[in-house]
């Protein structure tokens, strides 16, 4: 394997309880109500469009999308700062790792822009990534379980998808990376799901990674 990309939330952060904490409340503010699970189907790695035009059960223009986007996302936000922030156990030594083996990486995210600004400032992520070649919800590209977001960010990466190993957490974004085809997958078990529903390698810590695929 000659590269890595990585989802963010619930995999290079463990942040899925402050996603669910803030989609609460705003679902709450709007008189909707969804459990972990079905938040886990219906939301996590999904993109805006697809995630609010459920919720709401029509067709949103896309000033209503970013509206409603910014208004939760401002939430989860509040709700970081207040919680305490650090990337996933084992992240930090894994890409200093892939650094000094010259393998290429990025991040493929279902987040939008001003998320994507937010972690780059309050994790310094650009002393470790190109923030260039990260991939986000652009309003352009087709939502997981599409593989489309992992299939740009092996463009960005310069590499053929599977020459790539691809980390997520989500049902979705699992989805997304089976459709991608790379050369390999793991399932980064943030939330303590049950694993025999997944078909791919499950890890807790990223210093379960088998550094042999490098």
């Amino acid at each position: 394997m000659k590269g890595v990309i990585f989802d963010f939330n619930g995999t290079l952060f463990w942040d899925t309880a402050y996603h669910n904490n803030a989609w609460d409340i705003f679902l709450a503010k709007n008189n909707k109500k969804l459990s972990d699970s079905e938040k886990d189907v219906f939301i996590h790695g999904k993109n805006s469009k697809a995630i609010f035009e459920f919720l709401f059960e029509r067709e949103l223009t896309p000033v209503e999308v970013g509206t409603y986007t910014e208004e939760k996302e401002q939430i989860y936000r509040e709700i970081c700062l207040s919680k305490g922030m650090e990337l996933a156990p084992g992240a930090i030594d894994f890409i200093e790792f892939l650094i000094g083996r010259n393998i290429v990486f990025t991040i493929a995210t279902a987040s939008g822009w001003e998320n994507v600004q937010f972690f780059v400032d309050q994790f310094k992520l650009n002393r470790w990534f190109n923030i260039e070649k990260i991939v986000y919800d652009n309003g352009k590209i087709q939502g997981k379980p599409s593989p489309d977001i992992f299939l740009a960010a092996a463009r960005n990466l310069e590499l053929p998808i599977h020459e790539c190993v691809i980390f997520e957490d989500s049902i979705s974004g699992l989805k997304a990376a089976q459709n991608a085809n790379p050369g390999k997958i793991y399932h980064v078990n943030s939330i303590n799901m049950d694993s025999s529903e997944v078909s791919q390698t499950s890890i807790t810590n990223f210093n379960q990674v088998d550094i042999q695929l490098f």
